[in-house]
């Protein structure tokens, strides 16, 4: 989709080429201008900002590798995208090991091209924003963003954090679903010193093994059905980075296999693809399920866990720091009324005796839940006992009848009621992605 904001600089010796290109992206929306020489595009330059430009390699006197090598020299950021003839596309591929974002072929495929446009357009904007976001880390100093809690579980938790942040050791972050392991994750990479780059986290359990590949590794053009571009994986965006693997024990053997030489030689290929790309990112995984049992059982590879278990990081479940319950469930408060807009400011006594004594198998995600669920249902100012789930009146008296299954079931079938059966709102509210979502209602056999 374009961005009517964002604007493209076109330089191409060729007026066919610059008339064409500056029709196609006007009518797509975007804001562009045009140059016929290196000369004429260093002035235009002046005129930006620019988001993009599209340069042609060759071109009478200064031809577009030293262009692209001078419009750096004013703007380090601003992505090239270089276009050629096919018989130069190692020239291309030289002007990209020098800053390039990407390059074209002559004949251009627009739709190939907007592709293009719009991702080095985002590539941008997500650098203005962690310039944005290096700003906020140094005036954060040593906060920890979304972890809340001064119970000594939590204590101990953040000081093992503050202790591996400063190494590059693999971390290995273990608790039960809904604990907060991916802000523990986020914690100790902001505060490393690669949090000035991108932390670039990847749901494992949520992928089957081709689409976990893909998501990983990126793709070329043409490497399967339906590969219409080239596209980057979680490995490249993570360059100079973390790379977060949540559900690390869900993954099949084969990618098990693939991604310990990854770990063990910083290179990958795309798929289809035969150049090795080198990259360099620290490594967060976090588990739920046990992997020395996973390995006794031989679905998990010893030498990969040996490899991500350097430094384990142990989240207590909920239950074990519900001195933490009253100070999160004022967190979850404030955060929901203002997204609401609703003017909630406190729980009554009895609501948050009921919080407390929970047992709250779903932990801090489900904490979560019943805290929005009691903001929708309830009037303002405060939340009362009968605003909280029906599950939790009961609370630690509740029968022994009611298994985890049941009360699952009965929550997602809850939240489904609540939003219509609107699926990406449901996850959102659950803390899950759609395919999982999807995975539970068939498995209670929900339907509306």
């Amino acid at each position: 989709m374009s961005d009517p904001h964002a604007a493209i600089l076109i330089v191409d010796d060729e007026f066919s080429v610059r008339d064409s290109l500056d029709g196609w992206f006007r009518r797509d929306g975007f804001r562009t201008g045009t140059a016929d020489s290196a000369e004429a595009a260093l002035g235009r330059l002046k005129e930006g900002p620019w988001d993009v430009v599209l340069l042609d390699i060759r071109m009478p006197g200064m031809d577009g590798m030293e262009l692209q090598r001078r419009i750096h020299e004013i703007d380090p950021d601003l992505p090239v995208i270089m276009i050629t003839a096919f018989a130069s596309v190692d020239t291309a591929v030289r002007a990209m090991k020098q800053g390039a974002f990407d390059y074209i072929t002559k004949p251009i495929d627009p739709d190939e091209l907007s592709h293009q446009v719009v991702k080095a357009i985002d590539q941008r904007r997500l650098r203005t924003e962690n310039t944005r976001l290096r700003q906020q880390v140094e005036a954060a100093g040593g906060r920890f963003e979304g972890i809340v809690g001064d119970s000594q579980a939590m204590r101990q938790v953040l000081e093992m954090v503050r202790s591996v942040a400063s190494t590059d050791a693999t971390v290995l972050i273990r608790g039960e679903s809904g604990t907060g392991k991916e802000l523990v994750a986020r914690a100790v990479h902001s505060q490393s010193a690669r949090r000035f780059y991108p932390m670039v986290p990847v749901n494992c359990g949520a992928l089957s093994e081709s689409l976990l590949e893909s998501e990983l590794f990126g793709h070329e053009k043409g490497a399967f059905t339906g590969a219409q571009y080239r596209r980057k994986g979680r490995l490249e965006m993570a360059d100079g980075g973390t790379l977060f693997l949540d559900e690390i024990g869900t993954i099949s053997p084969k990618t098990q296999i693939e991604l310990l030489r990854v770990l063990e030689t910083k290179t990958f290929t795309r798929l289809g693809g035969s150049q090795p790309i080198e990259v360099d990112f620290r490594v967060i995984c976090a588990t739920n399920p046990d992997l020395e049992q996973l390995v006794r059982e031989g679905t998990f590879r010893d030498d990969l866990y040996y490899r991500i278990h350097v430094v384990t990081i142990h989240l207590p479940p909920l239950r074990d720091r519900r001195e933490d319950i009253p100070a999160l469930a004022m967190h979850f408060l404030h955060k929901f009324a203002r997204q609401m807009n609703r003017p909630f400011e406190d729980f009554s006594p009895d609501a948050m005796d009921v919080l407390v004594r929970q047992d709250w198998p779903g932990n801090i995600r489900e904490l979560a839940n019943a805290v929005e669920r009691a903001l929708v249902v309830g009037n303002p100012p405060t939340v009362v006992a009968r605003d909280l789930p029906v599950h939790l009146d009961n609370g630690a008296d509740a029968p022994a009848g009611d298994s985890l299954t049941d009360i699952e079931r009965a929550h997602v079938a809850r939240i489904l009621e609540r939003t219509g059966w609107n699926i990406s709102r449901s996850a959102g509210i659950l803390g899950i992605d759609r395919a999982t979502l999807y995975s539970k209602i068939k498995k209670y056999g929900l339907r509306r």
